[in-house]
C-alpha cells in the first residue's frame, strides 16, 4: 500500500463526507487538476486504500434492518486461532463487519437482521460454529444515530 501524502488524506476526508462529489469538485477542493485527482482516486482504489462506495439507508422506517453488536472472545489469542476464525468470518455475508479489538473481547462483528428469528438462526448456524469461540455476547440496537458525517462541516 502506497504511502498516503496529505493531498491524498484530503481526498479520503472529503470523499468521506460525500463520495458522489464530482471529480471536478473534488480536484478544485484539493487543489489539482481533475485528470491528477482521478488518478490519484484510481490509484488508492486499486489499491485497496478505497475499498468500495455505499449508500447510507434510512433506517427508520418500518422495513430497516436491525444492527446487532456482536462481541466475541475467542478460547486463545494465538495466531492461528486468530487466523481460522478470520479466515472463517470471511466465509459468511451476512457478518457485514468484523473488527479485531482490545479490551475485554477479541473481535467485534456487525450483522443486520429483520428480526429476532432471523439473529437467531444466524446465531446458531455461524456464530456458535466460528472456530475458537469461547463466548458470545449480542447487543441490538435501538437506532442509529449517526452513521457518517455527509454534508458536515469540512
Amino acid at each position: 500500500m502506497p504511502a498516503l501524502d496529505a493531498t491524498d488524506r484530503n481526498i479520503l476526508r472529503l470523499l468521506r463526507l460525500d463520495a458522489r462529489v464530482s471529480n471536478a469538485k473534488l480536484a478544485a477542493e484539493v487543489g489539482l487538476s481533475p485528470s491528477a485527482c482521478l488518478r490519484r482516486i484510481k490509484i488508492m482504489e486499486k489499491t485497496g486504500v478505497i475499498r468500495g462506495y455505499t449508500a447510507l439507508l434510512d433506517t427508520s422506517n418500518a422495513d430497516a434492518m436491525i444492527a446487532v453488536i456482536i462481541n466475541i472472545t475467542l478460547e486463545r489469542q494465538t495466531e492461528d486461532y486468530l487466523d481460522r476464525f478470520e479466515a472463517a468470518v470471511r466465509r459468511h455475508p451476512e457478518i457485514r463487519e468484523c473488527f479485531l479489538m482490545t479490551g475485554g473481547s477479541d473481535y467485534l462483528l456487525r450483522v443486520e437482521v429483520a428480526n429476532a428469528g432471523e439473529f437467531e438462526r444466524i446465531h446458531k448456524e455461524i456464530l456458535s460454529a466460528l472456530p475458537g469461540v469461547l463466548r458470545i455476547h449480542s447487543s441490538f440496537s435501538i437506532r442509529n444515530v449517526l452513521a457518517t458525517r455527509t454534508k458536515g462541516k469540512r
